[in-house]
């Protein structure tokens, strides 16, 4: 079955793979970049890779920027245990790449080369990795393949699998039991995604749960977060600050009519907007949705500061930071095409919003489900409990407590991917 698998793949799937990049480069910028800085890619990658000395190198490859935050707390911590190591990182997305080219424990940072046969054994070739971990889903065959034919142990970190996933049906499920099975082991974030491996026919000990190491990494980036002091105190005093993290124009719909009414009865209310793609436009156009309020100021220009109640964040990075200010966070997508990220506030131990297009996060539900989180589906709905978590410290402290709760339970993923790697360094 692998062998029917394996042609149909590189006779089909990826021709037409590489015919819709073609086409997508034409309308899509993000597109066009991402093939663009693979334009020389093996060229750039036989020199990088002479600077790699070390005998031992862990190849770390995730699909874009939110899904390496994962492997950072694992790099972290190899780098403190080994001198002896190289590390290796990959992506499939130009987003992840332009944000992380610079992250310096890494000794090498690259693309992942477009899934050919060729392509796998060239870059493998070259990389030559004593271990490779795939983070989360972005697994491409031909490099699984490869990565099995040379006995090179690959694991996949922070796998997850919905209990509806497209992979648990046909004729996927077939596809996806012959590549899983080539992998050394599936270390899953929770037992139900252990559940749905097994489903395809992926057996424990190949696949366990070991937890996510988001928890780790979004701890640790908050303690680098508090030492920074990007709004100054004046500004802050006495306010009741709500931060809206990640926002998309279907969020702001709900949220910025919201802050509007909340503005009319709370002189002490403070919202720091940070937009999912804070671009020129974006922020002209959030202006002039805010023109009737009363004052709006971007972040850039915090130094002309004269009591607006709305800062309008123009930069990109500083999301994290800025959660540490709020009382209340709401986390965009959950009303456009899912949510991202809700420990970034819950660590801080606050209540978090969200939107009804939160299912593709288990943290998110499990938030929902214990209280922490709050699902608003309107106007009205947020509007009732922004009001009330700004101006009832017991239900905010509550809910901020079961939000802090939920992160501290579930740290320690690190640690336990590590007892599993260090059996083959």
């Amino acid at each position: 079955m692998r062998r029917i698998w394996y042609l149909f793949y590189n006779g089909v799937v990826i021709p037409v793979f590489w015919l819709l990049l073609q086409l997508g480069s034409v309308f899509n910028p993000k597109i066009r970049r991402g093939l663009e800085g693979r334009s020389h890619l093996f060229e750039t990658l036989d020199q990088q890779a002479k600077g790699l000395k070390a005998s031992r190198r862990i190849w770390f490859h995730s699909s874009s920027m939110g899904e390496f935050e994962q492997a950072k707390p694992i790099i972290a911590a190899l780098r403190e245990k080994y001198s002896d190591l190289n590390i290796i990182v990959s992506f499939f997305s130009p987003s992840g790449y332009d944000h992380s080219k610079n992250y310096k424990p890494a000794d090498l940072i690259t693309y992942i080369p477009l899934d050919t046969a060729h392509n796998a054994r060239r870059f493998i070739t070259l990389i030559r990795p004593s271990v490779a971990v795939m983070v989360r889903y972005d697994i491409w065959p031909n490099h699984v393949w490869e990565l099995k034919s040379r006995n090179i142990p690959t694991f996949i970190a922070n796998a997850t699998m919905r209990r509806n996933s497209s992979r648990l049906k046909f004729p996927l499920k077939s596809f996806h039991r012959e590549l899983y099975q080539q992998l050394t082991s599936i270390l899953a974030v929770s037992p139900s995604d252990v559940k749905s491996f097994e489903r395809i026919g992926i057996r424990p000990p190949q696949v366990q749960a070991i937890g996510d190491t988001r928890y780790d990494q979004v701890w640790s980036r908050s303690l680098e977060a508090r030492k920074k002091h990007l709004i100054p105190d004046p500004i802050l005093r006495r306010r009741k600050v709500f931060v809206v993290g990640s926002s998309w124009e279907e969020d702001e719909a709900v949220i910025l009519p919201t802050f509007k009414k909340i503005m009319q009865y709370d002189a002490n209310a403070l919202m720091i907007l940070v937009p999912h793609e804070p671009s020129l436009q974006t922020l002209e156009r959030i202006e002039i949705q805010l023109n009737s309020a009363p004052g709006s100021i971007r972040f850039s220009d915090l130094n002309d500061y004269s009591g607006e109640r709305i800062i309008l964040v123009d930069s990109i990075g500083i999301l994290t930071t800025l959660y540490q200010y709020a009382h209340v966070a709401y986390v965009g997508g959950s009303f456009k095409q899912g949510i991202h990220n809700v420990l970034e506030p819950a660590v801080y131990g606050i209540p978090v919003l969200f939107g009804p297009r939160h299912h593709n996060s288990q943290e998110a539900i499990e938030l929902a489900h214990r209280g922490g989180g709050i699902v608003v589906h309107n106007q009205q709905d947020c509007y009732k409990s922004l009001r009330t978590l700004l101006n009832n410290k017991k239900a905010a402290g509550k809910a901020g407590a079961i939000s802090l709760d939920l992160v501290k339970e579930n740290m320690g993923a690190t640690g336990r991917f590590l007892e599993h790697l260090e059996k083959f360094l």
